[in-house]
């Protein structure tokens, strides 16, 4: 029997494939959404968690690996994997704090894929720079911040701005919004097709 429900078919092969893309090695989480849905989850190299909800029928939150779990879209859940999921996961869906358009989290994250072009072509001030702390200054930067009616800063990474870019939950949505939102010491950007969440620094990662 099929687990997944034919309209998010799509939607499941879009999101496992660039998960796969980016980490051959990766797994999948698989969570129960209330009846007839389910959130797929997953960790990208960079530490970042991204997730998109699915129709699909799930008896029980499972893990398996991210290839796996593509090639079985058709039918029967492949043999899980949960010993191999390590990190904890936010309260969903949080709260929103800051609305932006999804155009400008597009061109942010594109003038940061430019400069490091540049800089591994160029170098630094004249002095070339390896591609290792390229990518790390790179994601470390915070291109976007954000208040929340209290009065707090909350930073948003290019780790998060380059994770729904990478994972295609902002295409086609120029028009659309992307939502900051928070849950507990979570920081997300929520697209019309994914989320992506980064704990903060000095929380624990397991849980």
């Amino acid at each position: 029997m099929a687990w997944l429900a034919g309209s998010g078919r799509a939607d499941a092969v879009a999101f496992l494939s660039r998960v796969v893309r980016l980490d051959p090695g990766a797994v999948a989480r698989l969570r129960p959404a209330g009846e007839g849905a389910a959130v797929l989850w997953s960790r990208l190299p960079w530490g970042v968690l991204v997730s998109r909800a699915l129709p699909a029928t799930v008896p029980c939150d499972r893990t398996f690996g991210a290839r796996d779990l593509l090639t079985s879209v058709d039918g029967e859940l492949p043999a899980s994997r949960d010993n191999d999921w390590h990190w904890s996961l936010p309260a969903v869906p949080g709260t929103v704090v800051e609305r932006i358009p999804a155009g400008d989290v597009q061109r942010v994250g594109e003038a940061a894929a430019r400069t490091v072009r540049t800089a591994a072509a160029e170098g630094i001030g004249g002095r070339p720079v390896g591609s290792r702390m390229l990518r790390d200054a790179l994601l470390d930067h915070v291109p976007i911040t954000v208040t929340t009616e209290g009065d707090t800063r909350v930073p948003v990474s290019q780790r998060l701005v380059q994770a729904v870019i990478r994972m295609g939950f902002t295409e086609g949505s120029a028009g659309d919004f992307v939502d900051v939102r928070i849950s507990g010491p979570w920081t997300a950007l929520a697209c019309a097709y994914g989320s992506a969440w980064q704990r903060g620094a000095g929380s624990a990662l397991i849980g």
